[in-house]
């Protein structure tokens, strides 16, 4: 940063108030690049400028690109956020995180006319002055409400301009919908429009989720008409009853004293954020919604879910005085209870919202990898780099693993991933030869030195990561090899413990714990996986060709294969020696038979 600039941004620094506002921060040609909120505005713009704070990625970037900062003071933090999240909206900086535009997701309208009509709509007119609900996360769940409102109400599906006028003139005949039963013919006087709107007003609740509340009115005029001998009208409010409680059956998840609540849950990788939303009505879930968030800068989730969730209140329209949430958000909001569950329904709710979200992500990286298999190659790689601190993508690791019983046939396996997957080609198997009973230390540094001096001497690519199946002890002796080879530094190394899955690095004393949803733990454990499956299975034939050798080989006669055959059907030399000669004839015929009798009778 020039001199002129930093004395300009210094005397800024020096001068902010303690106050929760809004700072902005602009570039050399004057364009705003970041808008931030703030509990305390200067500690928190000065927080980007301090040593003490160390910066990483765009992050890094971005304050060096800072030329000039202004701010806006307000009375509380939510304040702050509020206008946060207008400024974002309206300018779209730089290195602010977007907000995925939701122009995609149906809703449902009510238009606003005589007899209004109620369908669904996806790209909304600029100005549309009907009534929106939604968006819905999906078109299924959009009919499923929808089909509900069918069921219970006959309404209009025409484009005529039904003014009172209108119908008073004649001037509409009934059409095919009248006849099939589907509309009760308000464009000739057949249905009132007092009665028509009674339908609306009752949609409006279904759609809002207010079940309880209308099946209360429902059945107040059931009771009404029942009382005043209209039976055949009491039944049809009756049979509403039925298939309100028929949907309200499918939807309850806890109780239905949870009510008029939303629940939040968010979960982030080092590019995007997710957050689910919930809206509660009755114990039943009324919307739910993922929210996709892409990161600019390494904001943590504690900084994106209030954003998120001022967002998704917004445009869901929801006014729940109660927000179920995974932690205390830093800032007050009024007229919120926020409720961090520990255990009951509200937790349940909660570990549904983790659910969803999880879901959501799981689908989103599945179609990557179909779509896009690079791509998503290249954030689990991108994630394993920044996991490990790597200073390069690891599209090469190799896996070690040692295989022994009590020091005899002993081997080592080593496993190739490229691109996160096997590479079984690749693989190989390390017979151990210097190395004289069980000795771990010994027999891993002998299989990386014999292993990486090979592949200099062969000019062979080496790999980005070394993946050690072990702890400080295995990792160690690893490491003697490298700097045998002068490969020290050139190469990540790492072990991964078994009981708690521990990584370590050379010369830390304490392990990194690395997140156990994380797909960097996920590709660790598959190699760790891969390199013991693929040594304990020769290491076995290893182990029952030295049994062989040792046993049976010495009888003339008895070849490899029969041998072989022998010990997968007996198991052992020890059943071999007790098997009859009959027995073993029907096995391996009477010849052979014949010679293994005579020569365990004569060791005997």
């Amino acid at each position: 940063m020039k001199s002129d600039f930093s004395e300009h941004i210094q005397a800024i620094l020096k001068t902010l108030p303690a106050n929760p506002g809004v700072y902005r921060y602009y570039d050399a040609d004057g364009n705003l690049i970041y808008v931030g909120k703030a509990k305390n505005l200067k500690n928190r713009v000065s927080s980007y400028f301090s040593q003490e704070h160390a910066h990483y990625g765009k992050t890094r970037i971005m304050v060096r690109n800072i030329r000039d900062i202004q701010y806006i003071v307000v009375n509380t933090e939510m304040e702050a956020l509020l206008l946060e999240n207008t400024l974002i909206k309206q300018y779209q900086p730089k290195y602010n995180i977007n907000l995925k535009d939701d122009k995609t997701y149906p809703y449902l309208t009510i238009t606003r006319e005589p007899f209004p009509k109620v369908f669904p709509i996806r790209n909304i007119p600029p100005k549309y002055k009907g009534e929106l609900y939604g968006p819905y996360p999906s078109v299924g769940a959009m009919k499923t409400v929808l089909s509900l409102v069918r069921q219970m109400y006959k309404l209009r599906d025409c484009s005529l301009n039904m003014t009172p006028e209108n119908i008073r003139d004649g001037k509409f005949k009934v059409c095919l919908e009248y006849h099939l039963g589907n509309c009760l013919g308000p464009c000739v006087g057949y249905q009132s429009e007092e009665d028509y709107n009674d339908s609306i007003q009752q949609i409006r609740q279904i759609i809002k989720g207010n079940l309880s509340g209308l099946t209360r009115f429902l059945t107040e005029k059931m009771q009404q008409f029942a009382a005043g001998f209209e039976f055949e009208k009491a039944q049809e409010i009756k049979e509403k009853l039925e298939q309100l409680e028929k949907f309200r059956s499918k939807s309850v998840v806890v109780n239905r004293d949870i009510d008029n609540v939303d629940v939040f849950s968010v979960e982030s990788d080092l590019k995007y954020a997710y957050v689910n939303f919930m809206r509660i009505a009755d114990g039943a879930i009324i919307q739910s919604f993922t929210l996709e968030i892409k990161k600019k800068l390494e904001e943590s989730d504690a900084e994106i879910l209030p954003m998120a969730m001022l967002e998704l209140r917004e445009r869901f329209q929801s006014n729940s005085p109660e927000v179920i949430v995974p932690f205390m958000p830093e800032a007050e909001w009024d007229k919120i209870k926020f409720t961090v569950p520990k255990v009951g329904d509200k937790k349940k709710l909660l570990e549904l919202s983790q659910t969803n979200l999880k879901f959501y992500i799981k689908d989103k990286q599945k179609q990557l990898a179909i779509l896009d298999p690079e791509r998503h190659v290249n954030r689990i790689l991108e994630q394993m780099k920044t996991d490990l601190r790597m200073p390069e993508l690891p599209v090469h690791i190799e896996c070690f693993d040692n295989s022994n019983f009590q020091g005899d046939y002993a081997v080592s396996a080593c496993v190739v991933f490229r691109d996160a997957k096997p590479s079984k080609k690749d693989y190989r198997i390390f017979n151990v030869k210097t190395v004289t009973g069980p000795d771990d230390f010994a027999t891993m540094e002998e299989v990386i030195y014999r292993r990486y001096k090979r592949m200099l001497e062969e000019e062979q690519p080496l790999p980005q990561l070394i993946v050690i199946d072990g702890g400080k002890g295995q990792l160690g002796a690893a490491l003697k090899s490298l700097e045998t080879l002068n490969l020290r530094g050139k190469i990540t190394i790492v072990g991964i413990a078994k009981r708690l899955e521990e990584i370590y690095y050379p010369g830390d004393s304490l392990p990194l714990y690395i997140d156990k949803r994380s797909e960097t733990l996920k590709v660790l454990q598959h190699l760790r996986d891969e390199a013991h499956r693929f040594g304990i299975t020769n290491y076995r034939k290893r182990h029952r060709k030295g049994l062989i050798k040792t046993e049976l080989d010495q009888i003339e006669g008895i070849g490899e294969k029969t041998a072989e055959l022998l010990l997968t059907e007996l198991k052992s030399v020890k059943r071999i020696a007790e098997t009859s000669e009959k027995e073993l004839a029907a096995l391996i015929g009477p010849a052979k038979a014949a010679l293994i009798k005579k020569w365990f009778e004569g060791k005997a």
